[in-house]
């Protein structure tokens, strides 16, 4: 059953990601808008790297999040994999620094 919010593009579907708020006709949740935007990718560039939406589709997103903050922040951090399970990460400093152990290539 869909249920219909007072944010033009947001919507609710039990059978889509649970009932977590999604932008209507996609799969795409609200959070991961968010924490793009939250990387700092502006909102104009957001649907270059998501083309399916449109812009007003990701003001939507970002004024929902607005509004309901401690909903879309747990959301988030529901989903957010733990740095244990990505494995071991090397920082550019680390790979940089590795690089100049290993010397000159031949």
């Amino acid at each position: 059953m869909d249920s219909a919010t007072t944010y033009e593009h947001i919507t609710r579907h039990e059978e889509v990601l649970s009932g977590e708020p999604i932008i209507g006709g996609t799969r795409t949740p609200v959070r991961a808008i968010v924490e793009e935007w939250r990387r700092g990718t502006p909102p104009e560039e957001i649907p270059e790297g998501m083309p399916h939406l449109s812009l007003a589709q990701v003001f939507a997103a970002l004024a929902y999040y607005s509004d309901h903050r401690d909903e879309i922040n747990a959301l988030i951090e529901r989903n957010r994999i733990p740095d244990a399970q990505l494995g071991s990460s090397v920082s550019g400093d680390e790979l940089s620094q590795h690089s100049q152990d290993r010397g000159p290539s031949s």
